[in-house]
């Protein structure tokens, strides 16, 4: 038997299927449907898999790389060391387009702040008028016809506001009017309002200085813009002199007036304002002006401080006395006849109130002699003169930091005759700035020195250079004499306890158009200086046609008018200033700065002293109109009704 029995399924022995031979079996098996699908799912998940693999391989290796340049190639700082540094560090600023003003002591007087304009693109304007009505909705400071007229035509760009309230961008932007667009701008501000309105001036819509200070120091304001622009100006000052000043204007019914506080050591014009004034803050309303209303005095913008030019009147004969002492033309106890007229051809000069006899040098500023001012300036004679007028500054313009300086009205060098010398002796003949006044009297006070006025502010203590127009021993003088005429003369309501004013009164007609004086129309100024013992600050207050009231007995001179005012101005300002008033030592101090009226004469008529001027020319002279020029009214020589002495 065979070991391995035959299997049953094989072919018989030798047998084949076709034409080839099977020699080897090979088997088949069938794979179902569902076994597919689910290789088709392992496949689908090995490729996810190996792309989510990928993925966080390359994460990895990024914060890798990462790790490794924070450690090793480039370590990066602590945070709370950084977070430090980031303290310290400023943060970077903007700067405005134009630096900010400022006054002495820090305080803003101008400053430039960003603002949102709105603008438009008329040609995207489907509807003007429609939309001009609902933009005055929401913003009622419009014109609805000047915004029509904007939004109308074929241009790509117009201004409708130049500076919107978050408040109203918001309204304007939940309007959703296509064309209407916003932009980031800057406005300049004027936090103080009136306080500075001429010295500052002010800008126009696009920033450039237009008056004063802004137009002055326009480009230096625009290139060092992070640098503000320190005036000498003391905001206080200027509150209390206007204050004052607005004060004497209403109690006399006067069209205007001006004031002035300045340093007489370093020039700085502590304070300086103008009236009428107008708002920084809202320029518009000075747009419409009385036509004329410039050589009226009537234009706000008008600065009576520095444009306006006048005939000074009495306040000049500080000047004349300073003059005539200085080239020893007189002394203190020598004078000049004043009893009777001075005759110029048809002109006749005579005193107001007079006492009509002869009078010492104290006498003719304690009573404003015009007559014997006129003697003293006869005296020095006409080159002289005028060439001391030209040293003190009255016949070029001053230096201050403006660009609104007048030129002073004075007669040509070859047109300067006696009759002018006559007549510019007493403040008429020649028309001055308040400025120059105040400048001229610094330099009486302060000890002889002419200093330029200035708006910039400097170091404390600082003493300006300057010319010298007159000696120290005149300069002493001078301030006793400025005191008498406050203790005695018409000064008398410009004097404050502990402060020991000094000064002098002056009342000057105006002048016409056509050269002539003007009846019962003036000007009433005071110009002084204190403490007298040691001049720190001189002082100017002037009214532009002040009229009588009751209170002064139907006189509008200056000693009604402008002296009370100078004193309140005193009386305020010095505080201001830190000066304390030297009450425990008054009685030593006014007994210094003393001086008799005339001291070893009987009081009535005396005569003439030898050194007196000689009278001017008789009837026979040449007429005043031939010597000047008609209209030239700084020119002209008045017919004196001068009144810078009033009852007290």
């Amino acid at each position: 038997m065979s070991p391995n029995p035959p299997n049953a399924n094989a072919l018989p022995a030798g047998r084949t299927i076709g034409h080839a031979a099977v020699s080897a079996r090979t088997d088949l098996v069938r794979i179902g449907q569902p076994e597919l699908v689910r290789r088709a799912v392992m496949e689908r998940t090995r490729s996810r898999l190996l792309i989510a693999a990928g993925g966080f391989a390359l994460l990895f290796g990024v914060v890798a790389a990462r790790l490794a340049d924070a450690t090793l190639i480039s370590p990066a700082e602590p945070k709370r060391l950084a977070a430090m540094v980031r303290q310290n560090t400023p943060p970077a600023e903007h700067l405005p387009g134009r630096g900010a003003i400022t006054d002495r002591n820090g305080e803003l007087l101008a400053v430039t702040l960003p603002i949102t304009a709105l603008y438009a693109n008329p040609s995207e304007i489907i509807d003007p008028e429609t939309v001009a009505r609902r933009l005055v909705r929401v913003l009622p400071q419009l014109d609805e016809q000047r915004v029509t007229a904007r939004l109308t035509g074929e241009r790509q760009f117009a201004y409708l506001a130049r500076a919107l309230t978050p408040r109203e961008q918001q309204a304007v932007n939940s309007l959703g009017i296509p064309g209407l667009y916003f932009e980031e701008a800057e406005r300049r501000i004027y936090p103080q309002g009136r306080a500075a309105a001429h010295i500052l001036g002010g800008v126009d819509v696009d920033g450039n200085g237009t008056a004063g200070v802004e137009r002055y120091f326009d480009e230096r304001l625009r290139v060092r813009r992070g640098e503000d622009l320190r005036l000498s100006l003391d905001v206080r000052v200027q509150l209390a002199l206007r204050d004052a000043v607005q004060h004497a204007i209403t109690d006399y019914n006067g069209i205007g007036g001006a004031g002035i506080v300045m340093d007489v050591q370093s020039g700085e014009v502590i304070g300086m304002i103008s009236l009428p004034d107008f708002d920084l803050a809202e320029p518009a309303r000075v747009e419409a002006v009385t036509p004329g209303a410039d050589q009226q005095g009537l234009n706000p913008r008008f600065n009576r401080a520095t444009v306006g030019v006048y005939e000074p009147g009495s306040t000049f004969k500080l000047l004349t006395a300073a003059m005539a002492l200085d080239l020893g033309t007189v002394n203190v106890w020598s004078g000049y006849d004043a009893s009777r007229p001075i005759r110029y051809g048809r002109f006749t000069i005579n005193d107001y109130r007079g006492k009509n006899r002869w009078l010492a040098l104290p006498e003719i500023l304690a009573y404003s002699s015009n007559l014997a001012s006129a003697h003293m300036a006869a005296a020095v004679g006409p080159q002289r003169h005028r060439e001391f007028m030209v040293r003190m500054g009255m016949g070029s313009r001053l230096g201050v930091e403006l660009p609104e300086v007048a030129l002073p009205l004075i007669p040509r060098a070859n047109a300067w005759r006696d009759i002018n010398t006559l007549t510019i002796g007493f403040g008429h003949g020649i028309s001055v700035s308040p400025l120059h006044v105040v400048t001229g009297v610094a330099a009486v006070a302060n000890g002889g020195i002419l200093r330029q006025p200035t708006l910039m502010a400097q170091p404390p203590g600082t003493a300006a250079e300057g010319t010298r127009v007159i000696s120290e021993g005149t300069s002493a003088t001078m301030r006793r004499l400025m005191r008498l005429v406050v203790t005695e003369g018409s000064g008398r309501s410009a004097d404050v306890p502990g402060y020991f004013v000094g000064g002098k009164t002056g009342t000057a007609q105006k002048i016409g158009p056509n050269g002539r004086y003007l009846q019962n129309k003036r000007i009433a100024a005071f110009v002084g200086a204190f403490p007298m013992q040691a001049p720190r600050y001189a002082v100017y207050v002037m009214v532009d046609e002040p009229k009588p009231n009751a209170r002064s007995h139907g006189f509008a001179t200056a000693g009604w008018v402008a002296a009370p005012a100078a004193g309140e101005i005193v009386r305020r300002v010095a505080p201001i200033l830190g000066m304390a008033p030297e009450t425990d030592r008054a009685p030593e101090i006014q007994a210094a700065l003393s001086m008799p009226m005339q001291p070893g004469r009987p009081r009535g008529n005396a005569p003439a002293r030898a050194g007196s001027a000689p009278q001017p020319a008789p009837a026979a002279a040449s007429p005043t109109r031939a010597a000047v020029p008609p209209g030239q009214a700084a020119q002209r020589p008045a017919l004196l009704r001068e009144a810078s002495i009033a009852p007290q």
